[in-house]
């Protein structure tokens, strides 16, 4: 339970709404307003959640203790820095920023007006996840699948900053190395940006990773599997299960029909606590805002899942990328 922290949503677009209802739902925190150029949608929430609307953001920041910040990538450096000049505690959602300077400056900000800079991961307040990170030593290789289809509502990023970047965030905080190499193939097939993308990681641990992801796929398919000296681990962000695989025993019988193989495997599946990540991601951002909570994410790391992202679309930049007709 929070004393009176009042709290702030800067664009109500399709994500922006999910940061509402959330603060709208944690004890403790009052929803004090809403903010969107889009006056007749930031109405409409307002009255729904029964807030008050602002037009112009800055009427916001001294009713609010908290803001999210979900407006358009390209706008998320602005509005934030005057939001951090203002002394508010700040959730942006990913990515942070378009360049790793305008978000280095952002989190300088927020070190010198000592308030607290969170970057909307919220893949890593899922459940399993928060397991995973238990159950993951030492990782050899890591395959990951993060695939849907194509949703029109998203026309400023492509699949690596809307999707792959959740990927490349949770694998370098399991990983936990430094990335030695880097080979990226891309095509565009829905939009003018990429929309389906593998990167192949090889980590100076000797761990390698393969990220698939694709916005171009009719199936909506949200997979980490993790293979460790003797465990295959495979998680389901959708679920929120996980199953750890065990070798027990394996042999080989030759017959004068054909060679069979057999093997027997343990599998076990690890409790979850399921919970909204949404609502877990923002009652961190108000403990380490109001109450002195530790993050559970160093500033570091904030900003190296945007390096690796910006990284893949450099690579990217040489690829002929095929036009929507």
């Amino acid at each position: 339970m929070y004393s009176t922290v009042n709290a702030g949503v800067i664009g109500v677009g399709h994500m922006g709404q999910y940061h509402v209802a959330a603060y709208s739902e944690i004890p403790g925190v009052k929803l004090a307003g809403v903010s969107d150029v889009d006056k007749e949608k930031g109405k409409a929430v307002a009255e729904k959640y029964r807030t008050t609307f602002y037009e112009d953001y800055r009427e916001l920041l001294d009713k609010v203790d908290v803001l999210t910040i979900a407006v358009p990538t390209k706008k998320h450096f602005p509005i934030a820095m005057v939001c951090l000049e203002a002394g508010k505690h700040c959730l942006v959602e990913k990515p942070i920023c378009d360049t790793l300077e305008n978000a280095e400056r952002l989190f300088d900000m927020a070190a010198k007006k000592n308030v607290a800079l969170h970057v909307g991961h919220v893949e890593r307040f899922n459940g399993a996840v928060q397991e995973l990170r238990k159950v993951v030593k030492d990782p050899i290789l890591i395959e990951s699948r993060r695939l849907g289809p194509f949703n029109p509502r998203v026309q400023e990023d492509g699949v690596v900053l809307d999707l792959m970047i959740h990927d490349i965030d949770i694998i370098m905080n399991i990983v936990n190395s430094p990335v030695a190499s880097l080979n990226v193939i891309g095509s565009s097939v829905m939009s003018q940006r990429e929309d389906v993308v593998n990167v192949q990681i090889q980590f100076e641990s000797g761990c390698m990773a393969n990220i698939i992801a694709s916005r171009a796929t009719q199936e909506k398919i949200r997979t980490l599997a993790i293979t460790q000296r003797d465990e295959y681990v495979v998680l389901d962000y959708t679920s929120q299960d996980i199953l750890v695989h065990r070798r027990a025993s394996s042999q080989s019988e030759l017959t004068r029909q054909q060679l069979k193989y057999r093997q027997e495997s343990l599998i076990e599946r690890i409790f979850v606590h399921r919970d909204n990540p949404l609502k877990l991601e923002l009652k961190h951002l108000i403990g380490c805002g109001t109450n002195g909570d530790k993050r559970i994410i160093s500033v570091e790391n904030e900003l190296q899942s945007l390096k690796v992202a910006l990284q893949v679309l450099a690579k990217l930049k040489p690829v002929t990328i095929k036009s929507t007709p």
